[in-house]
This record gives structure tokens, sequence and C-alpha cells, in this order.
């Protein structure tokens, strides 16, 4: 097909979540609430980081990061699906789903970068504690984190540009309640081989390896506990990394699976539910878990709210 036989797309029409039109109004609710939840409870944290000088360490770092990223990686998709349901208007401009696109891949990978950086800071943290504060210094933790931000702005820009080449027919629906990059690359009409090639290597990159990073480094945790077993180091260890591993099986789980390894039989419905676990639920659960089942930062937030010399948990 030639380009002057195209039709120059200036904006997409998102179909939204699979919902029946008389409960839209109960799952307007539900999600402004969760979306609500997540801006909370993350700000909370981040909050708590900045004013508790505790949780000044290099976990903390990586954890408000973690954090303000939960934050904006919901909210590049759920502002925009609550006015959707609200108005029913669903049209996206063309730029502006690009740009959709881009800041979700961004967030997306920074969320995976800095969950590498998590499990490393555990590893040292629990394999070599008394070279803990040489390893994990300052100028290594910042790195950790710069690296993280540029990374990810790279590779959401290179996958940004390449959609941006790419031509659409009249077909300009969207399967799905956001820019997804799988379901634009549907609706070209000129050759996508370029883009799949790179999202399959740069997949490999971006979510196998670091996948395998913190599978690694859990193992070398697990290994060093069993050589010296006793009660308390494993105690001390789950408490350290039980949230931590919670929040990689939701992330790590969901997009691997929708993304790396698809099924002919996933429907768009069932591709729809598993994306809106890891951009909705997944940033949402993050306060959660990581206040409720870690003993630091209840004590920080008894600190700051009661303004009581609450011991810090050894």
């Amino acid at each position: 097909m030639t380009r002057k036989n195209q039709t120059v797309i200036s904006e997409f029409v998102l179909m939204g979540l699979p919902i029946d039109p008389d409960q839209r109004y109960l799952f307007y609710a539900l999600f402004l609430a969760m979306y609500v939840t997540t801006v909370l409870g993350n700000l909370l944290i981040i909050v708590l980081i900045c004013l508790d000088s505790h949780l000044h360490t290099p976990m903390y770092l990586f954890l408000s990061n973690l954090s303000f990223s939960d934050i904006c990686f919901s909210s590049v998709t759920i502002p925009n699906l609550l006015q959707t349901m609200q108005s029913q208007d669903s049209s996206i401009p063309y730029a502006g789903c690009l740009t959709q696109m881009y800041f979700f891949l961004f967030f997306a990978d920074l969320e995976s970068f800095l969950l590498v950086a998590m499990a490393y800071d555990r590893y040292v943290a629990i394999c070599f504690p008394l070279h803990y504060t040489t390893i994990m210094s300052p100028k290594l933790c910042l790195s950790l984190v710069v690296l993280s931000w540029v990374l990810t702005m790279f590779h959401a820009m290179l996958h940004t540009l390449l959609m941006a080449g790419l031509w659409f027919c009249a077909d300009n629906t969207i399967p799905h309640f956001f820019c997804d990059m799988s379901a634009l690359l549907k609706l070209a009409c000129s050759d996508t081989q370029v883009n799949e090639l790179v999202i399959f290597i740069m997949g490999g990159l971006i979510l196998v390896i670091p996948f395998l990073l913190i599978i690694m480094s859990y193992a070398q945790i697990v290994s060093s506990i069993l050589k010296v077993p006793s009660a308390r180091g494993i105690r001390k260890a789950c408490s350290t990394c039980g949230s931590h591993l919670s929040v990689v099986s939701l992330f790590y789980g969901t997009v691997i699976g929708l993304y790396l390894c698809p099924s002919t039989n996933n429907s768009t419905v069932k591709e729809t539910v598993m994306a809106a676990m890891y951009t909705v639920v997944t940033p949402m659960l993050n306060p959660f878990i990581y206040s409720l089942r870690n003993r630091d930062m209840k004590g920080a937030l008894g600190r700051v709210l009661f303004k009581k010399k609450i011991p810090f948990p050894v």
C-alpha cells in the first residue's frame, strides 16, 4: 500500500474496559478510589522517607523513587480512563497517544530497574552485612538511580520514535483503555518488522535480564541463610525480603505473561484485564506491602505522627 492511498490519522479511539454500561458508575467509583489510594499511599511513603532520618538508607532511596514512579505510572493511564468513563468521549489525539505510550514505557521500565537495585541492596545487606556501608556507598546508590532514569528515557524514546514512523489506515479504534504499544502495532498498515524486532530484543534486556538478576540475588540470599541456619536470621531475611518479593511477583508475573509469553488463546478482554493488574492494582498494593509488612516504615509513621522517640527496629 502506497502512502498516498493511506489516511492520515489525527486521533485514536480507545475502546476502554469491557464494562457493562449499567455498571459504569460503579467501576468509575472503584477506579477513582484505587487511584486516590495509589497516590496517597505512595506519597505517604515518600514523605516518611524524607522526614525520618532513620530511613535515609540505600533501600529507602530506591523505595522513594519506586513510589514516585508508581504515582506517575498510574497517572499516565487512570485519569484518562476516568475521564473517558465519565464523559464517554474516548478519543485521544495522535500526539497525545504517542505521549501516553512514551511515559507508560518510561515509568514501567523505571520500575523494573529500581526493583533490580532493591534486590541488589538486599543481597549485599544479607550476604555481606559487615561491608554493607562500604559497598552501598552514597555514590553507588545515586549512580544506580541516575542510570535507571537515563536508560529508561532512551528506551521509551526509541519505541516512541519507531512508532511515530509508522503509517496508520482508516481503522483508528484501539481495543484497550490506553495507548498500548502492541495494540497500536496491530493498527499500523506499514511494515512493523523493525518495531517487533526491537520489542523482542529490548524486552529481553529490560524485563528478562532484570528479572533473572533478581532471581539470582535471592538465590544467593537463600544460599547464604542456609549455610548458617538460625531462627533469627531466617526471620530477619523474610522480613527484609518478603515485601520486595511480593512486588516483584506482582509486577513481573503479569508483564512477562502478557508481553513476552502471549497465548494465541488470549482474548482482548483477557489482555485488558491483565494490563489493568500491573497498571492499576500493583501500584496501589505497593504502599500496603511496604508499610504493613515493614517495621521500619511503621516505626517512622509513629515517630512522624506522634513526635515520639520510637526506637528504630534492629
